[in-house]
């Protein structure tokens, strides 16, 4: 593969992670500090929104960093190696418990959208959890593949 492919790609992990870096330093505040206005009652609210979307984020974080380091190995040919596969299993892990976790927040995220009348949060937390669910899907076939492209190339050299 051309590096100016793999050089594009990296852009767009890059590209991918700037937004969500901006919406973890300047909106999870603003959230927090809205839940807790919102919900006077529970005082742990605002700290409890804080934990959430961060914990949810370092996986994500996590994920884009392995699919830089999977991109860095297709660029110095090392594609069909462990280390490859390796990278692939813990994006599907990450994207696993992104989804597990906002499966988790589903009961939450239920009794605003029941508080405030607005259905369009529920929807928004399905979406995350399906899209996570797809990622993990995509990365445990791609790794399986992999698995399978370096068992046939481990046998093709011993064979030669």
């Amino acid at each position: 593969m051309k590096r100016g492919t793999t050089l594009f790609l990296k852009l767009a992990v890059i590209l991918i992670g700037l937004p969500i870096l901006a919406l973890c330093i300047f909106a999870v505040p603003e959230i927090a500090d809205f839940a807790a206005e919102f919900f006077p009652d529970l005082a742990f609210m605002k700290i409890f929104i804080w934990i959430y979307l961060y914990v949810t984020a370092i996986p994500f974080f996590f994920a884009l960093y392995q699919a830089f380091k999977l991109l860095s190995f297709i660029d110095k040919n090392k594609a069909f190696s462990d280390l490859s596969v390796k990278a692939l299993k813990v994006i599907k892990n990450c994207a696993v418990a992104i989804s597990g976790l906002y499966v988790v927040l589903m009961p939450v995220i239920y009794i605003v959208a029941e508080y405030d009348d607005a259905p369009g949060v529920i929807v928004l937390g399905l979406i995350i959890i399906f899209a996570s669910m797809v990622i993990a899907v995509f990365a445990a076939v791609l790794q399986r593949l992999l698995q399978e492209a370096i068992q046939i190339k481990s046998e093709n050299d011993l064979t030669v």
